[in-house]
C-alpha cells in the first residue's frame, strides 16, 4: 500500500519473488476483487509506447485499512448538513484535519532538519494516510497512499479541500491536488510547487497556542 500502484515488475523485485509467481499471486488477488490492473497514469509529457499496467488496491482491497465505519460516518454528515447546513460541514473538516497540522509541527520541532514535504507527509502517516513525498517537475509530490474517509470524501469533498488548504498553509506554496482516492485514483497526489519567490514557511503559529488562549 505504502508504494501506491505498481507494475508486477516492481512488485517482483521488492518482494524478492520471480515474475511468474508474482503474476499468479495478482491474478488470485484481481480474481477476488482486491486488486485491479489498468493502464499506469502518466503526468507531463508520454514517451513512446502503451504506458506500463500497474495494480492497485480496489475499495474491497483497502477495507482491512480502518474503513468499517464509512456509512456511519456518511450518514452522520448528511445529518449534519441538514440540521446545521453546509457551514458546519466546512467547519467539521477543518477540526479534523487540525491533529495533521498538531502533528506536523511536533515533527518540525522534534527534527527540524526534515524537510517542511517529508515532515507533512510524515504527519499525515501519524494520521493512518500512509503518505510519502517523492521529487517532482517544478517541486515535490506528496501522496497519500491510503485515506481513512474515502468512501465519505466521494461525497463530501470539503474534507479533501481542507486538506489541500493546510498544505499550502503550512509549506506556504502553491499546492495542486492531482487526484484522489475519493475520485478512484489509486493514489491521493498533490503537487507542491517550488515557484521562484516562495519558501517553505517552517513554523506557523502552533495551534496548541491558540487553544492555550482560549482556556
Amino acid at each position: 500500500m505504502q508504494h501506491g500502484p505498481s507494475t508486477a515488475a516492481e512488485l517482483a523485485e521488492r518482494l524478492e519473488l520471480t515474475p511468474a509467481a508474482i503474476r499468479r499471486h495478482l491474478q488470485v488477488l484481481i480474481d477476488r476483487g482486491d486488486l485491479v490492473a489498468r493502464e499506469q497514469r502518466v503526468y507531463g509529457a508520454r514517451g513512446r509506447g502503451r504506458p506500463a499496467k500497474v495494480f492497485a488496491l480496489t475499495d474491497a482491497g483497502r477495507q482491512g485499512f480502518h474503513q468499517a465505519y464509512d456509512e456511519l460516518a456518511r450518514v452522520a454528515l448528511t445529518q449534519l448538513v441538514r440540521a446545521a447546513g453546509p457551514d458546519a460541514l466546512d467547519q467539521l473538516a477543518r477540526v479534523r484535519i487540525a491533529q495533521v497540522e498538531r502533528h506536523y509541527h511536533e515533527i518540525r520541532d522534534c527534527d527540524p532538519t526534515a524537510s517542511p514535504v517529508d515532515a507533512m507527509a510524515r504527519a499525515l502517516s501519524a494520521d493512518g494516510y500512509v503518505a510519502s513525498a517523492r521529487p517532482a517537475r517544478a517541486g515535490e509530490q506528496l501522496c497519500q497512499h491510503h485515506c481513512p474517509v474515502a468512501h465519505v470524501a466521494a461525497e463530501f469533498p470539503q474534507l479533501c479541500e481542507a486538506e489541500t488548504k493546510l498544505f499550502g498553509e503550512l509549506l506556504g506554496v502553491p499546492v495542486q491536488r492531482l487526484a484522489t482516492i475519493a475520485q478512484g485514483d489509486g493514489v491521493c497526489t498533490t503537487h507542491i510547487s517550488t515557484a521562484a519567490g516562495s519558501s517553505p514557511k517552517k513554523h506557523l503559529p502552533d495551534p496548541r497556542a491558540r487553544e492555550n488562549r482560549h482556556d
